[in-house]
């Protein structure tokens, strides 16, 4: 497959806003400030939920600093794509959701090879070239909240869902969210797959313009909604971000749709101009362990669909085949080529009000 041209992909995430150098969202650092070894990771997990997987590494790393940098998903691809093409050293090691993009820049030659005995344990889905790993497991998730929808109407599958949606009275109406693709690298990601998926994609978008759903910013905005009950329904959002909420408040149910669930693996790559790519390779090496994947299941980054099911997980009647990985390949990169990008967010435009909430976001 051609590779597809990265000034292209990053003129279309940057649409009619303003041109400006993108930032993090915030900051923070782990281990000793006096470290003389220090790891820059940046990624689009939310501080609070990569954490404790973050100080679980320093504690087992004698020495060492991490120093992370939550970013937006789009934001995050045109920084590191930018400081591939400049030479720039930013950063170590770059973890996004948008495994599409991350695909893309190890296709661009972005990112370095690294192998070790933990990596070659990874299934062929999960790690491509031996340059970006797919690290969690984490499933698009229907969200709603128990106290605003009882059982018998909480939808199990997007039929469920598109049928919610079709009285012009539905008590739904205006009141399901998700991700602005426009916006967010994985909304286009989960977007751009389901239409690959089924037949259902037409009439759901189509239900979702008809019944002025909303398109808006990230995970943790639109699960807000679903728990103060401004929404009744968040569809496609990450169930890692729903069962941290879920922790707190159990009145969340996040269910795996039984007609498919698409599950993603945050991927990871260390960027080629990287300054500390075998202690990169280590934090890698830390993630695929026992240790990191015990650290990672407790923050809701790795969701068991076998045993030890979180209480607020509602399966799918048949998980075998119903949950559905995206793979890491080049097949990823036909959602990135600009006339397919343009085609397909032309077809999203005209199923949402153009008012809506345009902040970057995972």
């Amino acid at each position: 497959m051609r590779r597809f041209d990265g000034l292209a992909l990053g003129l279309a995430l940057l649409g009619n806003a303003a041109v400006c150098e993108p930032m993090p969202e915030a900051t923070r650092s782990y281990g000793p400030m006096q470290a003389e070894v220090h790891l820059t990771v940046r990624g689009t997990t939310d501080i609070a939920l990569f954490e404790p997987v973050l100080q679980t590494f320093v504690t087992r790393s004698d020495g060492t600093r991490i120093d992370y940098e939550q970013w937006a998903s789009n934001d995050l691809y045109l920084a590191t794509e930018a400081d591939c093409r400049s030479t720039s050293v930013a950063a170590d090691l770059v973890v996004s959701s948008s495994i599409d993009q991350q695909v893309k820049l190890a296709n661009d030659g972005c990112a370095v090879p690294y192998r070790s005995d933990e990596t070659a344990k990874l299934p062929t889905v999960s790690n491509w070239r031996d340059e970006v790993f797919g690290i969690t497991w984490e499933p698009a998730a229907i969200v709603y909240n128990r106290n605003t929808i009882g059982s018998a109407q909480a939808p199990r599958s997007r039929f469920d869902l598109i049928d919610l949606l079709r009285p012009e009275d539905s008590a739904f109406r205006g009141r399901v969210a998700t991700y602005d693709i426009e916006a967010s690298g994985l909304g286009y990601l989960f977007a751009f797959a389901d239409s690959q998926q089924a037949t259902t994609f037409g009439r759901l978008i189509e239900a979702f313009g008809r019944s002025g759903a909303v398109a808006t910013c990230c995970s943790a905005a639109i699960i807000d909604g679903v728990a103060s009950g401004d929404y009744l329904v968040a569809y496609n959002v990450l169930g890692s971000y729903a069962l941290a909420r879920a922790d707190k408040n159990p009145d969340i149910v996040v269910v795996a749709p039984d007609d498919y669930t698409l599950v993603l693996a945050r991927a990871a790559l260390i960027p080629r101009h990287a300054t500390m790519p075998e202690l990169a390779g280590k934090f890698i090496d830390f993630l695929l362990s026992e240790p990191g994947r015990s650290a990672l299941r407790s923050a809701n980054l790795i969701v068991d669909t076998n045993e030890g099911v979180h209480p607020a997980m509602r399966l799918p009647e048949n998980p075998d085949v119903s949950l559905r990985p995206i793979p890491l390949s080049l097949a990823l990169l036909v959602g990135l080529d600009q006339h397919k990008r343009r085609e397909f967010v032309a077809r999203w435009q005209a199923a949402f009000p153009k008012d809506r909430d345009r902040e970057s976001a995972e």
